[in-house]
Parts: C-alpha cells; structure tokens; sequence
C-alpha cells in the first residue's frame, strides 16, 4: 500500500475527530513514512509495518474517546467512548452490545422513574393540600416532599451507577487494547 493510501484510509477512519486530533495523528504517522523512507524501506515496507489503516483508525478513536471521557466528565464525552470502544472489534459488539444495550434499557427506565416520581411528588406537594387528602394537607406536603427527595436521592444513585458503567466500559477498552497490543507489535516490528 503507498503512503497516499494508507494515510486517506487513516484519515477517513479518524473522521468525525476534532480536525486538530487528525492532524495531530496524521503527522504522526507521516513522520514514521519519513523515517522509514530515510532508512530505506519501500512506502509497501511501511505500511505493512504500521499495520492496517482502518484497524489502527478504531484503536485510535477509542483512546481518543476513553481520553475525552477522562477530562470532561459529560454525557457526550461517554457516548464517544462507548461507541469507540464498540468500534475496536466486531466480536466485542456481539458479544458486549446485547449486554450493554439491556443495562442502558435498564438504566433508562430507571431514569423515566425517577423524573415521573418526582413529578408526582411536586404535584402531590402542590395540590394535595387542596383536595383534602387522608392525613390532612400537612400529610399531602410530607408526602410530595418524600417522593421528590426520594427520586433525587435515586437520580443521585443512578448518575453513579451510570459513571461507574461508563468506566468500566473504558477500563474494558483499554484491557482490549492491552492484549490487542503484544499480538499487533511483533508483526509490525518483524515487518520493519
């Protein structure tokens, strides 16, 4: 494969980055042609050397999702790294997909609980006292309090439980890529 190819095939794994990731990377990878093309090797050489384009494209746009997630903490640096990690092997979706599909299933309607219990307990806190409920309207307070604190206190739980999934999934990710690694860099070096 010529430098132009590899590097195209790169580029088009990596897009949907920010255009200074992608040029950060790319010229990382320009450099190794540069190397190699100066110790003498064939762009064939080389490309073979570093591996396959589309391959090394995922791997680094889940370490590039794993690392936003690690510095911002919010529901779009998790989806990033969740569908960066997904993307590294077709094995793990079947595998991790059906899994994490049920406990985001699970978790979301966790999440439709908690905001339609808090609701009912504002709307039993508001109107309860009006309609003279059994208790009396101070009971009616009591109780809309009661469920709203109670459906915070689960929403305060489910975020943990939700940032504790999300790290898994990039603690996953990068065990991945931990084994991927020895098996990919004999070939490469072998090749060099």
């Amino acid at each position: 494969m010529t430098r132009s190819d590899f590097m195209n095939r790169l580029r088009a794994g990596l897009s949907g980055l920010p255009a200074a990731t992608i040029n950060d990377l790319a010229a990382d990878y320009e450099a190794h042609f540069e190397d190699g093309l100066a110790a003498g090797r064939s762009e064939a050489e080389v490309s073979a050397a570093l591996g396959d384009p589309d391959r090394l494209a995922r791997e680094l746009r889940a370490e590039a999702g794993m690392r936003r997630w690690e510095t911002e903490k919010n529901p779009s640096a998790a989806a990033a790294a969740v569908f960066a990690v997904l993307g590294l092997g077709a094995i793990d979706i079947l595998i991790l997909l059906p899994i994490l599909m049920g406990v985001l299933g699970a978790l979301f309607g966790v999440l439709v609980a908690v905001i339609a219990t808090f609701v009912a307990g504002g709307f039993v806190f508001a109107v309860g006292p009006f309609v003279a409920p059994p208790g009396g309207p101070f009971a009616a307070l009591l109780a809309g309090l009661g469920l709203m604190a109670g459906a915070t206190a689960v929403g305060a739980l489910l975020t943990i439980v939700t940032i504790w999934l999300v790290n898994g999934i990039v603690w996953f990710a990068r065990l991945h890529y931990r084994l991927l690694k020895p098996a990919i860099e004999p070939q490469a070096q072998g090749r060099a």
